[in-house]
């Protein structure tokens, strides 16, 4: 089975599930978002997370995520009263090519809480930026990324 549908089926640990530990997540990656990087989109899942971030030049991805990783996995563990090992080494990245592919991924991030049956709409996810986005006028784009400039 395809690892994307794994995950989404729930298998794994499912720390993220807990609503305080998904509020770390949202908040560890808010920290230095518009500093050493600038957020796109993100849901945290209950088994995993999906982050689209703009690099900001001269700070190093693995380093961006190392710093995710570590600050999350020490203040999950100290809130579950758990020890070990909580996120996997490796990471997956893409590259965005283009504006469709970014708009895509966007979708494919805000609305995998609805694929997997977990909310109606994207928006009522509570860890995603989908919640952040609110059209301004019925009909009208509703907020997402700027396009590059």
């Amino acid at each position: 089975m395809h690892r994307d549908r794994l995950l989404d089926a729930g298998y794994g640990a499912c720390v993220l599930r807990h609503a305080p530990c998904a509020e770390i997540i949202e908040q560890t990656l808010l920290l230095a978002d518009g500093a050493r990087y600038r957020l796109v989109a993100w849901c945290v899942m209950p088994n995993h997370v999906h982050v689209l971030a703009e690099q900001a030049e001269g700070v190093p991805l693995d380093k961006v995520v190392q710093a995710w990783k570590s600050a999350s996995a020490h203040l999950i563990n100290r809130n579950l009263a758990r020890k070990g090992a909580l996120w996997r080494r490796e990471y997956f990245d893409r590259f965005m090519r283009d504006d469709d592919h970014l708009q895509n991924t966007v979708r494919y991030i805000e609305e995998n809480p609805v694929a997997t049956k977990l909310a109606a709409r994207a928006s009522d996810w509570p860890f995603s930026s989908a919640r952040h986005r609110q059209p301004a006028h019925a009909g009208e784009d509703a907020g997402g990324p700027s396009e590059p400039t």
